[in-house]
């Protein structure tokens, strides 16, 4: 993925990080804001590095691609999915969300998650063939 990083000039603590996805620019907002020793990511969902969502069909292939997309914008920060203190899962299908979950733990959180996560159902995300968006909080050992 293209890495796009900044400190903003209008605020020199604030560092973000983009993927250089077209809707990025077009809906006004960035991946990820490091402020200190936290990380504030966007919702990240089931996409390529060129932004296709056509290889995942499916709950787990879209909640392990986004996931994979949560880890690189940490990498990118000097984290990894063990700096995460919170997640809010926001899932079309409440039930396969969860069965996807169990399986994703072990791959991706290496069978235990020590955060709090909050898993909640709606109606349609901002693409209408996306199952889940993952949305994280994670903190820095301080230094």
């Amino acid at each position: 993925m293209s890495r796009v990083s900044n400190k903003e000039a209008t605020n020199p603590i604030k560092e973000t990080t983009s993927f250089g996805l077209p809707w990025e620019k077009e809906y006004g907002y960035v991946q990820a804001v490091k402020v200190g020793d936290t990380i504030y990511l966007a919702g990240q969902v089931g996409h390529d590095q060129s932004g296709s969502f056509d290889a995942f069909d499916t709950m787990e292939k879209q909640m392990q691609q986004a996931y994979a997309n949560v880890s690189t914008l940490l990498v990118r920060h000097g984290a990894t999915l063990a700096n995460v203190v919170d997640e809010t899962l926001y899932v079309t299908d409440i039930d396969a969300a969860f069965a996807a979950r169990v399986k994703c733990l072990k791959s991706v959180f290496g069978g235990t998650a020590s955060l709090a996560s909050t898993i909640v159902q709606v109606q349609r995300l901002s693409f209408p063939q996306l199952m889940v968006e993952i949305r994280c909080v994670a903190k820095l050992a301080a230094p």
